[in-house]
């Protein structure tokens, strides 16, 4: 069955208090798809961000990020008074997200909540810290070492925190037992408010789509606490980190700085790491799309230290043996995998053996030759897009493009000026054979560069700070891209 959905990350929802959250902002987003006639809502990862503000760069695998917990539900539920929130300054500006400002904020409004919910806490919080203590345990825990260090980096902890001694962290929590509970506190209301979402979203016929990061952060609880996951040296450092070689993106390639995973442990606990990763996710969204599925196959090792990607080289991933084990573990499981970037025909059998759908993009298709991701190249089991998270907005691409590549999409999907470029290739990918389209907002709305959510190997301020205003989501947008959907019969 054809459909369609839509890429909005979460902290793009428009709404009050600086960013997109859990609550009303989401549930709108909601009825918006389905008056527009949408299948899938396409997220980024719902992590804490790290450097650079990436949910790609987050201290934990498996945690929500506080700053998407809504404010007025956790009013409703008695923990907080509107004025002790609504007036705040959460940033200036309604079109972007500005993080100091909300790290200033947030967190002393979810400590009022805290000490409010801790006066007593419910049955249903010790059921939650005892059914995910696999993870929220050792999380809880490096955060609220993470403040006592001053936010340092875990490798400039002292030593028995660093390696993760037994008695230090038995020290750690007898002595601060309080600001544990605060971080699995926020992970609390996170997981309770995400899970109304949810229900409300399969209430309306929508289906969510999450996104996995292939790596964790450097500076992570995962690193910390299971540094045996990862190649790490003695020092705890790693010898070398993940990236990308130079490709359409960066000339430079892109240094992401993540810890490399050791794949010969994880081949030695039948890849159990994963399978749980993966069994969690799937507790959140009905699809999942892993980021860097390449990287699975060959993956990029770059000497730590390095100023950029051009020193790295390839080595050899898990491939089927990872899937296979999570497919005896989990089943036939609905991922989607990210196989753009540099790859080789070893990358081309592994998604075929996997039989996960890959991606075409729109914007890669009109350079020299028969394009694989020309719409009269794409398979039906595919993924179709006029641009990732990762690529600008389709308007501002024309604008961008070269001459030869402005001609050649001109001719093939007959753009005009009238009707907006950015309009013509939502039309192209629309109509692809692909059995899944999803369209970022902006290029639904033709919006323009200023709308772009992140430029890869870059750290400039304005990376995932975009946020779409209110009217974004107008009953006349929503009527729009329903005539589209049913036009190209994707209802």
């Amino acid at each position: 069955m054809r459909k369609s959905g839509i890429l909005m990350p979460m902290a793009s929802l428009p709404g009050a208090y600086g960013i997109g959250t859990l609550g009303k902002p989401a549930f709108a987003f909601v009825d918006f798809l389905k008056k527009a006639g949408q299948s899938v809502w396409q997220l980024l990862p719902l992590s804490p961000t790290g450097y650079g503000d990436s949910p790609y760069q987050s201290c934990s695998a498996f945690a929500g990020s506080p700053y998407f917990i809504d404010l007025d539900l956790l009013r409703k539920e008695g923990l907080l008074k509107k004025g002790e929130y609504e007036s705040l300054d959460y940033g200036k500006r309604e079109a972007a997200v500005d993080y100091g400002k909300l790290y200033q904020v947030r967190f002393s409004v979810l400590r009022k909540a805290f000490a409010r919910f801790s006066a007593w806490y419910p049955d249903d919080y010790y059921r939650f810290c005892y059914e995910q203590g696999w993870w929220l345990e050792d999380y809880a825990l490096y955060m609220t070492a993470k403040g006592l260090n001053g936010g340092k980096h875990y490798l400039e902890w002292p030593e028995d925190m660093r390696l993760h001694q037994k008695e230090a962290i038995e020290r750690l929590y007898a002595e601060h037992e309080n600001e544990v509970h605060f971080w699995k506190f926020c992970q609390y209301e996170f997981r309770r408010q995400w899970m109304a979402l949810k229900d409300h979203a399969a209430e309306n016929g929508v289906e969510l789509m999450g996104d996995i990061p292939i790596y964790v952060a450097a500076d992570s609880a995962d690193a910390w606490a299971s540094p045996e996951l990862f190649l790490l040296g003695k020092d705890g450092a790693p010898a070398e980190v993940a990236g990308c070689p130079p490709d359409a993106f960066s000339e430079d390639g892109q240094l992401w700085g993540n810890p490399l995973y050791s794949w010969d442990y994880h081949e030695k606990t039948g890849y159990a790491w994963w399978v749980r990763r993966i069994r969690y996710a799937l507790e959140f969204y009905d699809r999942l799309r892993i980021d860097h599925f390449r990287g699975f196959d060959t993956y990029y090792a770059i000497p730590y230290g390095a100023k950029t990607a051009r020193e790295g080289e390839w080595r050899t991933g898990p491939g089927m043996k990872l899937f296979c084990a999570v497919k005896q573990a989990l089943g036939d499981v609905p991922i989607i995998a990210e196989d753009l970037g540099e790859l080789f025909p070893s990358v081309y059998r592994l998604l075929k053996d996997s039989g996960f759908p890959g991606m075409k993009v729109l914007q890669f298709a009109f350079g020299p030759g028969d394009s694989e991701y020309l719409p009269h190249n794409h398979p039906v089991h595919c993924v179709v897009y006029t641009g990732t998270h990762d690529n600008t907005t389709a308007a501002a691409w024309f604008k961008t493009a070269s001459p030869a590549e402005r001609k050649k999409a001109a001719g093939y999907l007959g753009l005009n000026a009238k009707e907006g470029y950015a309009a013509g290739l939502v039309r192209g990918a629309l109509a692809s054979p692909g059995e899944l389209c999803i369209i970022p907002l902006a290029d639904h709305l033709g919006l323009g560069a200023a709308a772009r959510i992140n430029t890869p190997s870059t750290v400039n301020g304005v990376n995932w700070t975009w946020r779409a205003l209110p009217d974004a989501l107008s009953a006349a947008n929503a009527r729009k891209i329903a005539a589209l959907t049913k036009l190209y019969a994707r209802g």
